[in-house]
Order: structure tokens, then sequence, then C-alpha cells
């Protein structure tokens, strides 16, 4: 832990503004630079105009991609652009803009000029599409957001008709498309001035706003909120939920505070992250100090929640159990939502992602329900919710989402506005806390203990790691019980992990490797306790090592 984790930042902490804005015009990518390359992770194109892998290039060139990308697809709907509040977000929306415009692309921008989250982008695609009569023009979208990452950096995420993050044949596309442009000098970007742009015929506005704010009730049981008097804190962390929070609770008449409502594109107001770099991790303890700390000083709330900066993730915050890992708060949504959603299909499964808790597994049997185990990235659960047969999914990284009352799709991204609120739900109708009842889960199965370490690796080493088969080990235990499972394809639909996990009766691991860093992840847990635990993590990394070296 960093000697200044959890404490305020401080001037030598924030970006400079002006270097930032000044780089995203001026400097140029190097592609024989791998690093100033697009490229499509999990959630999008990232990077820094500082580091030359976030500019004005790249978004005019990705941008055009995307356009040529859904003409071949047949995508002749609304294009819905949003922002977050990075300072980054705004320029490449306007670059964005230009190009769509001068393709003749029909966009709708917000029509408060404000900040949208991912997961009202996402209901929005889906609103039109559902509501669209067969055959009519599909809409799709593109959110300008790196999600939780530094206040330095930019991202760029495409969500097609299905209102998820894109595959990765989309993906692959769209990136090879836009270094083959950037390659050529960006001949073949049509562009016109970012003035033509906001006045041309094509370009309208939607209120992203409301859509989502007024269709809570479909999704959410808010009269027990409001009825129960349950007490909310709600803070933005400087994101785009910021407005949103202040209409929920004045619409929907909750007993909602929005305990920071500042927003600043350095966040000066941050308390500092593990590694001491200024990060909206809404999961982190360090990062939410501030909320932790308003709580644990008697800060009336019965319920504090948190939102990174897309508002895609979701921190909880109790009286009893302070922040809640994100693990545990899975565990009691999917056990209280599958218990109380008597409008859902009754066969509908509970999705998670491989490294999420085994808790999970067991909350799932006694439920009755089956357990879809799928690699890590929301996109693997976005049929299931579109159909109803998989009402929730959930990862480890505090993302999630789920149906509406009625077993239809609500969002195809993550949602962290919903999962916060659902955690003042739960408290309403069962009169606990998420803390408690998750406490009431380890009574009943067991108490694990979790952890994400990370082990030195080579580029030829990570490659290896992201190639194996499960013949490759050959190990028969794991810190003294037998290996039930070595996986390298998800059992909930045979998926490649791109990595490795291995299984026994009361632990596992998972191994991946990391796409920025000369490092693989080794994520376990134990239902043995922390020394079993630590047995866990030393024996995978002896067991990776001796397979990849």
């Amino acid at each position: 832990m960093a000697s200044r984790a959890g404490t305020v930042a401080q001037s030598q902490d924030l970006v400079d503004l002006t270097a930032l804005l000044d780089a995203y015009y001026d400097l140029a990518p190097d592609l024989g630079d791998p690093g100033q390359r697009v490229a499509f992770g999990t959630s999008g194109h990232r990077g820094s105009s500082l580091k030359a892998s976030f500019n004005e290039p790249h978004i005019l060139a990705i941008t055009q991609a995307i356009v040529e990308y859904r003409a071949g697809q047949g995508i002749t709907g609304p294009l819905y652009l949003a922002k977050d509040t990075h300072a980054l977000s705004e320029p490449a929306q306007n670059s964005a803009l230009e190009v769509l415009a001068a393709n003749g692309v029909n966009v709708l921008i917000d029509a408060r000029h404000g900040y949208t989250p991912t997961p009202s982008l996402s209901h929005a695609i889906l609103t039109h599409n559902n509501n669209s009569p067969a055959g009519a023009p599909q809409a799709d979208g593109i959110v300008v957001t790196p999600s939780h990452n530094p206040p330095g950096d930019g991202g760029f995420k495409y969500n097609p008709p299905h209102g998820g993050p894109a595959d990765t044949d989309a993906t692959g596309w769209i990136a090879n498309r836009a270094n083959e442009l950037l390659e050529n000098g960006l001949r073949g970007v049509k562009r016109i001035p970012i003035a033509e742009a906001l006045s041309a015929g094509t370009t309208g506005k939607f209120d992203f706003l409301s859509s989502y704010v007024d269709d809570l009730p479909s999704v959410l049981d808010l009269n027990a909120i409001r009825e129960a008097g349950v007490r909310i804190g709600a803070d933005p962390m400087g994101g785009a939920s910021v407005d949103y929070w202040g209409e929920i609770g004045e619409r929907h008449h909750l007993n909602l505070t929005v305990v920071n409502p500042t927003v600043d594109p350095q966040w000066a107001f941050m308390t500092l992250d593990w590694d001491e770099k200024i990060r909206m991790d809404c999961s982190s303890p360090s990062a939410m100090a501030s909320l932790i700390n308003r709580m644990s000083d008697g800060a009336k709330f019965d319920v504090a929640t948190g939102n990174d900066a897309d508002a895609d993730r979701h921190g909880i915050v109790t009286p009893d159990g302070g922040l809640m890992n994100p693990n545990h708060y899975l565990a009691v949504a999917i056990d209280y939502l599958y218990r109380h959603r008597t409008g859902w299909n009754p066969q509908s499964v509970i999705g998670k992602t491989l490294v999420s808790s085994s808790i999970i597994d067991r909350v799932a049997a006694s439920l009755g329900r089956k357990l879809v185990e799928v690699p890590v990235g929301f996109k693997w659960f976005v049929p299931g919710l579109l159909s109803g047969e998989g009402a929730f999914g959930g990862e480890e990284s505090a993302g999630a989402s789920f149906n509406k009352m009625d077993g239809s799709v609500w969002t195809t991204d993550k949602d962290g506005i919903l999962l916060a609120l659902l955690a003042s739900e739960i408290t309403a109708v069962t009169g606990k806390s998420p803390s408690q009842l998750y406490k009431g889960l380890t009574d009943q199965f067991g108490d694990p203990v979790y952890a994400r370490i990370d082990a030195a690796a080579t580029r030829e080493q990570k490659a290896a790691l992201g190639k194996l088969s499960s013949s490759d080990v050959t190990a028969t235990e794991l810190a003294g019980e037998t290996i039930t499972a070595k996986l390298t394809e998800a059992p909930g639909n045979g998926a490649a992990i791109g990595g490795l996990k291995v299984v026994t009766e009361n632990a596992w691991f998972a191994a991946r490797p990391s796409g920025t860093e000369d490092v693989y992840k080794i994520y376990a847990e134990s239902f043995k306790g922390a020394e079993h635990l630590k047995q866990v993590q030393a024996e995978a990394k002896a067991l990776v090592d001796g397979v990849i070296s």
C-alpha cells in the first residue's frame, strides 16, 4: 500500500489540462510504436494524448472506420453519441461528430449538453430498437469514456444495435481499418468543421437523462425504497452520473442526497488509489476513502454509493460493513433478485465471469438456478440479457446489469446506477443492509477469501499463457487438494479464456496475461482461510511459471 493512498490528491498529482488538450490536437501517433496504434480492449480504445495514444488522428480514423463498419452491417438508424467528464471526452466527441456529420450519419447528442453514463446510452439504443417496427432501421452508439481511468486518459467505445460492448469481430475490424486510415495519412476520412456538424440536418438532440430516469420504475421497486424512507447518499465521484442522481431523487421522491456534485476534469477532490494515482475506481477502498470516512464519521445514510466516471461500475458502502467487496455484493444481489423477481423467466440462468467468487456458485445451487460462467468481458452477457434467458450478468470488477421486472431487457452494458439503487431496494424490502445479508450467506455457504496479485512475465510468456491448453497442466494437486478442473475455455459457453483456471473443492485460481503491463494476473480464492489462500497463490505462480517458461 503506497504511503499516500487514500489521502486527498495534491497539486503534483493533477494533470496539466492545457498540455493535455494541446497534445490532443498537436501530437500525431508514431505507428511504429504498438502503444500508439488503435487497439480495442474489453472496453474500447483507451490512451492519453500526452503519450500519443489518444489524439485527434485516432478519433477521426476510428469514427470513419465505425461509419464504414455500420454501413457494411446495414445499420442505418440513428447513432447515439455520448461523453463522460474526462477532459479529453469533449474534444473527442467533437472530432467524432465532424466525421459522422460529413458522412451523413444521423446522430443524436445530449439535449442538455451534459454528460451521459454508459448505461444511459445502452438504454437509449435498446429503447429505440425495441420500440421500432420489425425491419425498421436499427440504432447504435458511441460513448466517449475511459471509465475509471485517470484524468489524463481518454476512451472511445462502440456499442452496436444490441446495446452492449461490441464483440471482438467488430472491434477487430474497426481497429484494423482505423490503423489503415492512419497509415494512409487519414486519406479516406470525411470531415466537416464542428460548427457545420452541429447545425447539420443529420444532427439531432436526445434527452438521455429523462429516457433513463423516468423508466427506472420498470426495473426497480422504487415504491419500496420511498415508503421505507431509505436514506441514500450518492457520490457521482465527478462522473457522468452527476445530474442523474439529483433527478432520480427528485422525480421519484426518494430521500437521496448527492454528497459531492463537483465536476472537475483534474479530480482534485479525489483520494489517491493504492498506487498513488487518481483513479475513479468505486470498488477501491483508497479511491472511495472520502465516502467511507463520511459514513464512519456518522453520516445519516442507510446506504451510500459511488460510481466511476461513466457510471458503469458501482461501489456500495453500508453503516455496518463499510465498502463492500464487489464479489460479496454480487452474491447478495443475485440471491435477492432471483428470490424477488417473480416476473423473470423461471428458467433464467445466472451469469458470472470465471474470476468471480465461487460463493456465487453455491448461491446459484441453493436457488436451483443454472450458473453460466463466461470469460472476462461484459459482452458475454449480452445475449442472455436480451433474451431474458440470462436475467443477471455480473463481473468481479463491480460491473453488472439485470432485466426489468417483467423479464425484458434494461441495459446490455454495465449499470452502476442500477446496482447502486438496488442496494437501497434490498435494504427497504429485507430490513437488512447488503453487508448483513452477505454475513448470512457466509454462515450458510462458507466465508471465502479472495485476492488478485500480479506476477512478472515477458511478452513471450504472456503469449504462451494466453494459448495454453488444459493438457499443458500436469499437476494433480493444488494447496493440498485434488484438482477437479483445469480450464482454458469457459464452461458456460466454451469461449477461450485467454489463460488458465484451476479448481479444487475449496479453492481456485485463474491466471490471465495483462494487456498493458509485463505481468500476468493471478485471481485466487479459498474457502479455507487467508493462509490457505497464500498457499494457493504461491503454488499457482509456481505452476504457471513452470508451464510458460
